[in-house]
């Protein structure tokens, strides 16, 4: 700031002239960064390809895969109003790499701007197609008149390929229709498990599209016969057109009975097959559930459930350990805290004994006036428990376990958490549209360990989140987004291979939420996806199976549990305890920081104590001066009290004590030196002057006699 540099006018306006130099260096080095290219409409984790300069040679050069570019320019209100279906497009061909890829860039950054002078591009949005193996010399092929839609724009992909049949791009699978004389020696040669047969009218892209959607999977061989294919139509009697009729090895062609005849129906249908996996992705085999590569016994569940046990874990893991990464929990982290609980506090429909606690914690947490919470407060309040109010201890994951231990788990819990959340909040009504949905992106961005996954929360949240207006628009705006991560995540490391990423619910599970629309396409019926939720999220459909005993919670609560010892943590594997001893150390030398004292408390080691000096909580009443407990003290109204103790007497004590309290409320250990300064400097002047004056009267007194 200006008033900052020098109190003359001369050196104010050079330094702000330096500081305006000094931006504007830092606005030019953020454009050239590297980051520049996420910065348009698009980012990676859009399923696109972001060219740059740099790139260029190796994406756009001898590469392997058949490559759609889209040239646009983020100013273009035509291109913004094309992103989502470009994004969505990309969504919905991404089981077709490595054959077909997605290119973008943004023509208005400077430093691609020769890029796309170079390819001819003078209006946006452009399309250009370049085949497989395209040579450093390549211009691509316009595309004029693209359509502005998802299906159109994935056959405009399908014909481009097959009218470069000389550039085939070698991962991708025959497209063409298949002959009798074919089909009868695939069966005779294949080794895979299955063949699919899709039985078309000449004008459908049903059996190529299912043929590229089945590209990145094993064991299976999809091929597409025309209704002209007249004698292998009437020796399996196919009547309808489209229909898929299916063969195992070793036996007779049946037809695929799916809800509807269209391509989303197939494939879906196709890829859950027994014994069809990702390629690169080994078998998945019964016997590793059982194991699961933990110690932890496998637990059998219902796929369609929601289970309770999944839920107070997520709760442990996400207060007891993703929040405890904070030693001191301050600022928007704190808000994000204090909401979190109170929408749990609301919404939750847990066991008496959680809910009350929960309620407990809120008002304890709404009671906190400081700016700074020590997380080892946090960690006395949840720890503290009674016979009617306790958040249990440790993770117990049923409709959430993975196959192994670092598949599902806690992420699986959250989604789960939420979903359940929001729905709780349309049947009670106790909540805002955006109060479920603001509270889990403000959880996200502080405290949700996969920085990855928070930063992509964020991206989908900026889109539309601001758009929902309607409790059930909550609902259904975090069920699409989940969809959405799913389509992302499916194929990744990260998946599980015994419970795949997926568009749920599926059709076995819901079959009024799926259907078609023009052009065989999917839609999904918002109408009964949403009864749907509301009743697979409801409180009744909650199932209570594998949890703890409540005496079995507060056995385990009374139990001490020291800093560094370790606890059973995700999937049954070793955790630490997650509350940092340095804050513990601090706590001890703070005394005046508002605590909880209560002798059994556990993970907060207690300063030492005569045996005199123990509460009685059968005088609690007369004993004005003793700390309350948290699960003693009324929901609301509750006021933190200073203990006193005897040891507090002290006057050295006393002193820091009110320096503790000082430094509590606000000042930091400068402004209080610089308070001590200003009081001794103006004790110095008040002593010179009264020294002065009384010189003066002095001299006045004294008369000097004139010769």
């Amino acid at each position: 700031r200006p008033n900052r540099c020098s109190h003359r006018t001369s050196q104010r306006k050079m330094a702000w002239r330096g500081c305006s130099t000094l931006r504007l260096l830092l606005i030019r080095a953020c454009l050239l960064c590297p980051l520049a290219a996420e910065a348009g409409l698009y980012s990676s984790a859009d399923q696109v390809v972001l060219l740059t300069p740099d790139t260029v040679a190796s994406v756009l050069r001898n590469n392997s895969a058949a490559l759609l570019v889209e040239f646009y320019a983020s100013w273009c209100g035509h291109c913004v109003a094309f992103s989502p279906v470009w994004k969505a497009l990309a969504r919905d061909t991404r089981e077709w790499k490595p054959a077909v890829d997605l290119v973008a860039i943004d023509c208005a950054f400077e430093e691609n701007s020769r890029v796309c002078r170079d390819f001819g591009i003078a209006g946006y949005p452009s399309l250009k197609f370049f085949p497989a193996h395209s040579g450093s010399d390549s211009k691509g092929s316009d595309i004029k008149g693209f359509p502005r839609d998802v299906l159109g724009l994935r056959h405009l992909i399908i014909r481009k390929i097959e009218e470069h049949h000389d550039s085939w791009p070698p991962a991708c699978p025959p497209l063409e229709a298949a002959s009798k004389a074919e089909i009868d020696s695939t069966v005779q040669t294949n080794s895979m498990e299955y063949l699919a047969l899709v039985f078309e009218t000449e004008d459908s892209y049903v059996g190529r599209e299912v043929t590229l959607d089945l590209l990145q999977f094993s064991n299976i061989t999809v091929r597409r016969v025309l209704k002209s294919e007249r004698e292998l139509v009437s020796e399996l009697e196919v009547t309808d057109f489209p229909s898929c009729y299916l063969r195992r090895r070793d036996s007779n062609f049946t037809r695929l009975h799916v809800l509807n005849e269209a391509r989303t129906f197939y494939s879906y249908a196709l890829q859950r097959l027994p014994g069809v996996v990702r390629s690169g992705k080994s078998k998945p085999v019964t016997s590793d559930l059982l194991q699961n590569g933990t110690q932890v016994q496998w637990r059998p569940f219902d796929r369609s459930g929601v289970y309770m046990s999944d839920l107070e874990s997520a709760l442990h893991y996400s207060l007891r350990v993703e929040v405890a990464a904070r030693s001191v929990i301050a600022g928007p982290a704190l808000d994000a805290l204090r909401s979190y609980i109170s929408v749990l506090a609301k919404n939750f429909p847990g066991r008496p004994m959680v809910k009350r606690k929960l309620q407990s914690l809120d008002a304890w947490m709404k009671s906190w006036e400081e700016g700074e919470l020590p997380y080892s407060s946090l960690r006395a309040a949840l720890d503290q428990s009674n016979q009617t109010a306790a958040l249990p201890r440790g993770v117990r994951w049923v409709g959430c376990q993975g196959s192994r231990p670092h598949f599902r788990g806690y992420p699986c819990s959250v989604w789960t958490l939420f979903h359940l959340l929001t729905v709780q909040a349309l049947e009670t009504g106790s909540s805002g549209p955006l109060e479920v949905l603001w509270t889990m992106r403000r959880y996200m961005h502080n405290f949700f360990g996969c920085r990855y996954c928070s930063t992509h929360f964020e991206q989908m949240a900026e889109e539309n989140m601001d758009s929902v207006s309607m409790l059930s628009e909550a609902v259904i705006w975090l069920w699409a987004r989940h969809n959405q991560v799913n389509n992302r995540l499916a194929g990744d490391l990260s998946e599980d291979p015994h419970f795949p990423k997926i568009q749920w619910p599926p059709p076995d599970q819901c079959r009024e939420c799926h259907g078609v629309k023009g052009g065989g396409e999917h839609a999904w019926n918002q109408a009964q996806v949403l009864a749907f939720l509301r009743s697979h999220y409801s409180a009744q459909h909650l199932n209570m199976t594998y949890l703890e005993k409540e005496v079995e919670v507060l056995e385990v609560l009374e139990q001490p549990q020291e800093h560094g010892k370790r606890s059973p943590g995700r999937n049954g594997r070793e955790t630490p305890d997650p509350a940092p001893p340095e804050q513990e150390e601090e706590e001890v030398q703070k005394p005046a920081l508002p605590r909880l004292r209560r002798s059994s408390i556990v993970s907060l080691r207690m300063r030492e104590r005569p045996p005199d000096d123990i509460v009685d909580l059968d005088s609690f009443i007369s004993e004005h001066y003793k700390a309350k407990a948290v699960h003693r003290a009324p929901l609301s109204g509750r006021i933190r009290q200073v203990d006193l103790q005897p040891g507090d007497l002290d006057p050295g004590r006393g002193a820091r004590r009110w320096m503790t309290v000082l430094l509590g409320s606000g000042f930091s250990g400068l402004d209080v030196s610089l308070c001590v300064l200003f009081y001794l400097l103006s004790t110095m002047c008040l002593l010179g002057m009264y020294l002065c004056f009384k010189l003066r009267c002095r001299l006045r007194r004294t008369k000097v006699a004139l010769p």
